[in-house]
Parts: C-alpha cells; structure tokens; sequence
C-alpha cells in the first residue's frame, strides 16, 4: 500500500497540517482579538472626536456670545454712557422735546452732578450721575404720555422719583416733580488732561 510506501511523507504533512491548523486557529482567534481591539479603538476616538467637535461648536458659540457681549458694552459703554461733554446736551434736549410733545412745558429744570469717588480713590474709570428735576402741571393724561415717553427714549436716562399732587379743586390738573437720572462714563484720565489744556 502506499500509505505504507509514503510513510514518512505522509507524517510529515499530516504535521504540517496539523500545524497549519492550530496555527490557523490561533492566528484567526488573535486576529479576532486584534480586530476587536482596534473597532473598540476606532470607536472610542470617534466618541473623543465627537466630543472634541462638540467642544469645539461649544467654545465658538461661547466666543462669539462673548464678543457680542463685548460689542454691546463698547456700544453702551461709548453711546448710552458717553462722556458728559459728548450726550449732555442732547440728553437736555431730548427730555425738553418729550416734554413739548406731551405738552407739559416745566418752568425751570435743575442739574445736580454726583460723582463716583470710589472709582477715583482706586484709579478706575467711574461715571458721574447727573440728576435733572422739573415741576410740571397738567392731566393726567399728559402726565402719563410724558412719563411713558421718558421711558421709551433712545437716551440713556432713569425715572428716579415721582411725585404727584391734585389741586384739589373741581378742575384735573396735577403737579408732578419728575427727578430724573442718568450716567455719564468720565472720560479716560489722558483725555482731561488734553481737555482742559
């Protein structure tokens, strides 16, 4: 027979197969292993990166909040809070043309400016409070239209006090002392000191 004949032959890749196949079997449990190991890695440095990305949108959004707060402080911080030389006057004219439109024309108006001294005694830029108080008679509905105008304006200003008072006779008219309030940045120290030269 020839198995007989081919013995050693026989033996030999019967070990080789043998061989081939523990070494099959190895290979692909490691390869398997392997395998997993890295769809494992994969998936995780999809999640890092998903989450990286995540932060990424995150911090741009926080960035560009930031600097949209940032534009409108500069905005209320250069426009509504001017310095006192650059919106005074147009903050006296628009409380005198609210007070026109509501036909409530005060006799006389009074200015009284508060300083901030904190902010100077440390160094830092502070703002100065300006009051403005008129007396004005008329309806109530005027009364109502120029409080409700003052409170619509463009400028920068606070209704600090109201008080109102009725005549008391048979007619409507009513008094009212309107304290006003608003705040004006001072200007940078470099910038007075240029001024008053």
């Amino acid at each position: 027979m020839i198995w007989r004949e081919k013995r050693i032959v026989l033996a030999v890749l019967g070990v080789l197969l043998i061989a081939n196949t523990l070494f099959f079997f190895t290979y692909r449990v490691q390869y398997e292993k392997r395998l997993q190991d890295l769809d494992t890695r994969l998936h995780s440095a999809e999640e890092q990166l998903q989450r990286a990305h995540n932060g990424r949108v995150s911090a741009e959004q926080q960035l560009a909040a930031y600097l949209k707060v940032q534009q409108d402080l500069q905005t209320l911080y250069n426009q509504r809070w001017a310095t006192e030389s650059q919106r005074l006057t147009a903050l006296i004219n628009e409380v005198k043309r609210l007070a026109v439109a509501s036909q409530l024309v005060p006799r006389t108006y009074s200015f009284n400016k508060q300083e901030d001294t904190q902010a100077q005694k440390s160094g830092r830029i502070g703002t100065d409070t300006v009051i403005i108080s008129f007396t004005v008679q008329g309806n109530y509905q005027q009364i109502r239209r120029l409080v409700n105008l003052l409170e619509l304006s463009n400028q920068f200003v606070i209704i600090d006090a109201i008080t109102l008072a009725g005549s008391g006779g048979s007619d409507s008219t009513l008094t009212m002392n309107l304290r006003l309030k608003t705040l004006f940045r001072e200007p940078p120290r470099g910038a007075a000191v240029n001024q008053q030269m």
